[in-house]
């Protein structure tokens, strides 16, 4: 109960803040952190649940972006619709990775899922409709409900899906295929001689995480008006997916959303302070202290602080 009432909280925050005259920085910087927020915690639900390292989270933003505006250029979709197809394909690309890639373990499911990138990035590099290598413009629809942009309708949007995706790893977490993924995780060869159905969970793990990341990408093009596959595909994506939860703790769902917010606050504070050159080698930065200092995250420094403190 009390989950879902910070839901409600949260939801009317953000719309209180989609509806506000801040400035238009800090929504641009509020939608990267939330967008954050549903990489971190996609990511998770397969890297922090059952150990499986995806370095492909870039395909499957780019699968929901280009899904997006290929819909939105062919057929003119609403945002809904652009965000539902972009989901969709990129939860079959998870799938479908997932059924060519899983019986593969360590550094080598790893590699593979950088391969799809590069094979995806190649495909995008030549398809001329989504404009090719150059990039294409867009322009944004005038309808923007109650807001007066169409770019804080899109803030409020991606809030309500980092919402989402925080009370899917939460159902997730707690679910017999949240049980399940954690005894992946801790030995493979035991949860199969124990009876679960360890491809089974895994290719849902991996079509639920390909999904979340998808919707993620899908409102960024309209956001941006423009899309382009050197900065769709890039791997700083992968970098942030993967430090965020680390940073946050890999072993609850609130891990990557503390990660999330944390990390992708300071990236935009240098962005705007130093250069954006060097948020990777923030993130760098914080992952070597994390994992040689508290490789539990910020959630095992909390735990260890409650346990000295009584």
């Amino acid at each position: 109960m009390k989950f879902w009432l910070s839901c409600a909280v949260m939801t009317l925050v953000v719309l209180g803040l989609a509806m506000s005259g801040i400035n238009e920085y800090l929504f641009f910087a509020g939608f990267v952190i939330l967008q954050f927020i549903i990489l971190a915690t996609a990511w998770n639900i397969l890297g922090g649940y059952a150990g499986y390292v995806n370095f492909g989270v870039p395909a499957f933003v780019a699968v929901g972006a280009y899904t997006a505006v290929v819909l939105f250029k062919s057929i003119q979709a609403p945002l809904i619709v652009q965000i539902l197809g972009g989901g969709i394909l990129a939860g079959a690309l998870g799938l479908g990775v997932g059924l060519l890639t899983l019986k593969l373990r360590g550094i080598f499911f790893s590699i593979a899922t950088v391969a799809v990138v590069f094979i995806l990035e190649t495909v995008v590099m030549n398809w001329r409709y989504v404009g090719g290598a150059t990039g294409l413009q867009l322009t944004r629809p005038s309808d923007a409900w109650i807001f007066d942009s169409y770019t804080r309708m899109l803030f409020f949007v991606m809030g309500l899906l980092a919402i989402g995706a925080i009370a899917i790893a939460r159902y997730i977490q707690d679910s017999y295929l949240g049980q399940g993924l954690r005894a992946v995780r801790d030995s493979e060869e035991a949860a199969e001689c124990s009876g679960v159905p360890t491809l089974k969970i895994k290719l849902i793990a991996c079509t639920v995480s390909g999904a979340l990341m998808g919707i993620a990408g899908a409102p960024m093009p309209m956001y941006l008006s423009y899309i382009e596959p050197t900065s769709t595909f890039n791997l700083s994506y992968s970098i942030s997916a993967l430090g965020m939860p680390i940073i946050g703790g890999t072993s609850h769902w609130l891990g990557p959303l503390i990660g999330a917010i944390l990390l992708g606050t300071i990236q935009q504070v240098v962005t705007v302070t130093i250069s954006s050159e060097l948020n990777v080698l923030v993130v760098g930065v914080l992952l070597v202290l994390f994992v040689v200092l508290a490789p539990e995250g910020v959630l095992g420094l909390v735990k260890k602080w409650k346990q000295s403190s009584k």
